[in-house]
C-alpha cells in the first residue's frame, strides 16, 4: 500500500510502498526472557493430513482474491502451532539472536489510527484506507509507536512482522511457515466447507467466537467481543483440531506466493475485519502482502514436518 501522496491501497492490510532508508535498530530489553536456543514447540498439534475441499464460491467471495473454485486438495501429515506466535515467544527469538525486523530497519510500520491517542502527531495515511497510519518507531515491541510497549501483551500475537521476519523465526524454532493448503486444512478443524472454524454462523447463539470489529467501521467499535486491538493468542474456544484464533485477531503469513511474484499469502482476517467492507475472516478467504511489509494486524504461526513419538506430549 502506498501512502497518501504516493499511491493506492487495500482495505485489509497496507503494503510498504518504497524501501525508505532508516538506520537498523537492534532490539533492546522488550520482555524479561533468557533464551540461548529455541525451545521445543510443545504447543503444536500433529495432523495426519488428507484430502479436503479447499476454497469457496459465492457472493461473499472477492473475485480478485481467487478463493475458488472449490477443489479437492491433499496435504501430507504435518504439525502446526495451536496458537499464533506470541510476543513472549518472539522476544525469546530476538533476545537469543539479536534479530532486527524489517520494521526496525525501515524505522516505521503501519498502525491502525484508532489505536493512537488523540494527541498523537499527524501522520501520513494510505489512500482508500486512511485509518492506516505511517508511524515512525512502530515495531513489534512498540506496537503503536514510541509511546507504547508490550506491557500486559506478552501473550498477544506478535505483530509488525514481515514475511521475512516470520520465516526467520520459524527457521530458528526448527519449523517453517505453513503452506496455504496446510493452513486452511488446519483452520477448518475437520469441518467441510463451513464459513468459520466452528460452523456457518458468525456468532452462534449470540456468542463471540473470534476477535473482529463490531459496530461501524472505522468510527465505532462496540467491543462486543471484549477487544479493540489484539487479544491473547489463546482467547476464544479452539476448533476441532485444537487451533485457537484461526480466524480474526491477526492475519497469518503462509509460505506461498499469492500471484507467483512478490506478494505472499496471508490468511484468517484480523481484529479490523467487518462485513461492511472486509469479510475476509472466513476460513477460505485470502489476502496478500509484500515480503517486507509489516502492519499492526499481521502475525503468523509455525508448522513443521511430522513430529516423532519422542517429540510429542
Amino acid at each position: 500500500m502506498s501512502l497518501e501522496d504516493t499511491g493506492t491501497s487495500s482495505c485489509c492490510a497496507p503494503s510498504r510502498a518504497d524501501s525508505e532508508s532508516g538506520a537498523a535498530r537492534k532490539a533492546g530489553a522488550h520482555l524479561s526472557v533468557s533464551a540461548s536456543k529455541p525451545r521445543r514447540p510443545a504447543e503444536m498439534v500433529a495432523l495426519e493430513g488428507g484430502i479436503f475441499l479447499m476454497g469457496a464460491e459465492g457472493p461473499e467471495c472477492v473475485a480478485a482474491d481467487r478463493e475458488g473454485p472449490v477443489r479437492e486438495v491433499e496435504v501430507e501429515a504435518f504439525s502446526i502451532d495451536r496458537c499464533a506466535v506470541s510476543n513472549r515467544r518472539f522476544a525469546e527469538f530476538a533476545g537469543a539472536t539479536g534479530y532486527v525486523t524489517d520494521a526496525e530497519r525501515y524505522g516505521w510500520s503501519f498502525v491502525f489510527g484508532g489505536l493512537l491517542p488523540d494527541e498523537f502527531p499527524d501522520t501520513r495515511g494510505a489512500i482508500q484506507a486512511p485509518w492506516w497510519r505511517q508511524v515512525f518507531g512502530a515495531c513489534w515491541y512498540r506496537p503503536e509507536g514510541p509511546h507504547s510497549s508490550l506491557d500486559d501483551r506478552a501473550d498477544h500475537p506478535v505483530v509488525h512482522v514481515s514475511w521475512r521476519d516470520a520465516e526467520a523465526f520459524c527457521r530458528w524454532s526448527g519449523g517453517r511457515l505453513p503452506t496455504e493448503a496446510e493452513w486452511e486444512f488446519a483452520a477448518r478443524g475437520g469441518l467441510v466447507q463451513k464459513r468459520f472454524p466452528w460452523g456457518d454462523d458468525l456468532e452462534p447463539g449470540g456468542e463471540h467466537r473470534m476477535n473482529v470489529w463490531q459496530g461501524t467501521f472505522p468510527a465505532e467499535n462496540t467491543l462486543g467481543d471484549g477487544y479493540l486491538g489484539t487479544c491473547p493468542v489463546d482467547a476464544f474456544p479452539a476448533n476441532g483440531y485444537g487451533l485457537r484464533n484461526a480466524t480474526g485477531n491477526v492475519w497469518e503469513w503462509c509460505a506461498d506466493s499469492f500471484d507467483g511474484a512478490e506478494a505472499m499469502v496471508t490468511r484468517g482476517g484480523s481484529y479490523l475485519c467487518h462485513d461492511s467492507y472486509c469479510n475476509r475472516y472466513r476460513v477460505a478467504a485470502r489476502s496478500s502482502n509484500t515480503v517486507d511489509t509489516s502492519t499492526g494486524n499481521t502475525g503468523f504461526r509455525c508448522a513443521r514436518d511430522p513430529l516423532t513419538n519422542q517429540e510429542t506430549r
